[in-house]
């Protein structure tokens, strides 16, 4: 598990069949000091976050192929909860 922030939403007209109804987030991880820690990333998202909130995203991708029901799917982040404020 790591603290991440929404940056951005990403919008497809094509994409694999097992992020159908999933909505997909762009991510920034946050390191301990708070800045950002590397490049952005892609993470599904069942918990309504939206932009600038901090989340908790986690890079388990054997759960986040669980959650959206594919074995063979890409998915591999996942936001885990959104932090209150």
């Amino acid at each position: 598990m790591q603290l991440a922030r929404v940056v951005g939403q990403a919008v497809s007209t094509v994409k694999h069949p097992s992020f159908q109804g999933w909505k997909l987030l762009l991510v920034q991880l946050l390191g301990v000091d708070g800045q950002p820690d590397g490049e952005p990333l892609l993470a599904i998202d069942n918990s309504g976050a939206g932009a600038r909130d901090l989340v908790i995203v986690s890079n388990d991708g054997s759960g986040a192929r669980a959650m959206v029901g594919d074995r063979n799917s890409p998915a591999r982040w996942f936001v885990m909860g959104i932090q209150d404020r």
